[in-house]
């Protein structure tokens, strides 16, 4: 062999091993390419493999909070119909601000952002959004005794509090190169709630919030206001990776879902949906009476409510709604007492004097707990609900818009379905056919959303009273 073929060879054998060394890595990069792609964020295909999807959302009372070691909030609430939707297990995690949360979908150690995100320009810069699943506006947050703010001009030469990097931020700066003259100060740890609150006691001049959120902290806050709106009709969504093309889908059609089979409504009205039957009045009046009666009566509340299973949160909430937490009401029916009870209902139950607080508060609890057991058909909050309806307007109209509900195809054993249905029993079209006649059927529908409104100022505020020797005597 010649030494130019030597050569040819040679060079061809280096050609050789170069398409092999080329094709090795690249066999390499397709094998392991894959894998990289589905541990870079994480996909539909990867949650429902796993049995299980990580969300993250913040800890406020729209999104997510404990109370008594149960989760709870409007956000919580909608993720655990989303995995009883997908057939996988939840898991939670907490991020304190918007890079967190970005920074959870991009590292691949959570699948979506449930937090009561505004979709904005910006934002989707860096996720890709569900469709919006709840109208809101941002409107500026003062104390009712301002009257000097009434429209966007007004906010010149202010001070307006916000978190930092919140959809608020963007909107002030954006009003700001408009040319307003407002100075912005931002928050690095204080939530938009808190910020309401310093609005309340007078702590700081303005703020900005959501309606939605607005209208959960009025009852908590009635000081702090909403004054005029400073954003165009925005929408709040789920937020996921960029490419998680699939997971998108299948929150878009999980929403689509339950807006058409009424779960939406069903979360949603118990959280904001009852804040209308409340004004300032109302609620400053409740605060009050929470501060200077709830003491006094909160033993036997506690020692009843614990005897038949109850809260004795709840318990409190019903005898205000009841009597205002006054032993000696009566009404123009002739019911008596803290809990209201007729002289018929207190004989039935042994109630040795209806004026005597801690018989009252007995009496009253042990009917609440014969009403809840009969209605053992219905479930968790359902049931109380139905019960507390019983107790306000009794047994027989409930079973009456129980069997309406039926006739409806609506469930008979939800609340939802019966705080439609009661209603109805004003018009002759259906009390004509209903056994118990006639019923003012939305008086027990707002009695039990303000007893759940009660109920959850309770809660929030974590109210907690030592053991006192009570007075039988206001």
């Amino acid at each position: 062999m010649n030494s130019s073929a030597i050569h040819k060879l040679f060079h061809h054998g280096r050609g050789f091993a170069l398409i092999l060394l080329i094709l090795w890595v690249l066999g390499v990069f397709y094998v392991i390419n894959p894998i990289i792609n589905d541990y870079r964020f994480i996909t539909l295909h990867k949650i429902l493999k796993a049995g299980q999807v990580t969300i993250i959302t913040r800890n406020t009372p729209h999104c997510y909070y404990s109370y008594r070691d149960e989760p709870m909030g409007f956000e919580y609430e909608l993720a655990q119909e989303f995995v009883e939707y997908l057939g996988v297990e939840l898991k939670i995690k907490i991020a304190e601000n918007w890079k967190q949360m970005t920074s959870e979908l991009k590292n691949g150690t959570a699948a979506l952002i449930a937090a009561g995100i505004t979709i904005t320009p910006k934002r989707q810069k860096w996720v890709a959004f569900s469709d919006g699943y709840m109208d809101i506006r941002q409107h500026i947050i003062a104390h009712r005794n301002n009257r000097k703010i009434k429209g966007v001009s007004d906010l010149s030469g202010r001070t307006v509090h916000v978190q930092t990097a919140t959809a608020y931020q963007e909107r002030l700066e954006e009003l700001r190169r408009q040319g307003l003259n407002l100075s912005i100060e931002l928050h690095k740890d204080l939530p938009t709630e808190e910020l309401i609150q310093q609005v309340d006691e007078g702590e700081i001049e303005l703020t900005v919030a959501d309606s939605n959120i607005a209208r959960l902290n009025q009852r908590h806050y009635p000081r702090a206001v909403m004054a005029n709106a400073i954003s165009e009709l925005q929408q709040l969504g789920w937020a996921v990776h960029p490419e998680a093309h699939e997971l998108r889908e299948k929150i878009n059609s999980f929403f689509a879902t339950i807006k058409e089979n009424g779960r939406f409504d069903e979360i949603y009205n118990r959280y904001y949906g009852d804040d209308g039957n409340f004004d300032y009045v109302d609620l400053r009046a409740f605060h009050r009476r929470v501060k200077t009666r709830l003491s006094r009566y909160s033993p036997f509340i506690k020692a009843a409510a614990r005897k038949h299973g109850f809260d004795w949160r709840m318990i409190a909430a019903q005898a205000y709604q009841e009597s205002h937490l006054n032993p000696w009401a009566k009404s123009s029916a002739g019911a008596k007492g803290l809990m209201q009870l007729l002289t018929s209902t207190a004989r039935s139950l042994n109630v040795a004097d209806i004026y005597n607080p801690v018989d009252n508060i007995n009496g009253g609890v042990q009917h609440l707990k014969n009403l809840y057991d009969h209605f053992d058909s219905a479930t968790g909050d359902d049931r109380l609900m139905i019960s507390l309806a019983a107790y306000n307007v009794g047994q027989g109209h409930v079973q009456d818009a129980r069997r309406l509900a039926i006739k409806k195809k609506l469930n008979p054993n939800s609340w939802e379905s019966l705080s439609k249905t009661l209603p109805l029993l004003r018009y002759r079209k259906y009390y004509k056919n209903a056994k118990y006649g006639y019923c003012r059927g939305t008086e027990p529908v707002i009695y039990v959303k303000q007893i759940m409104i009660y109920y959850d100022i309770l809660k929030r505020q974590g109210i907690e009273y030592k053991d006192v020797q009570a007075s039988l005597i206001e």
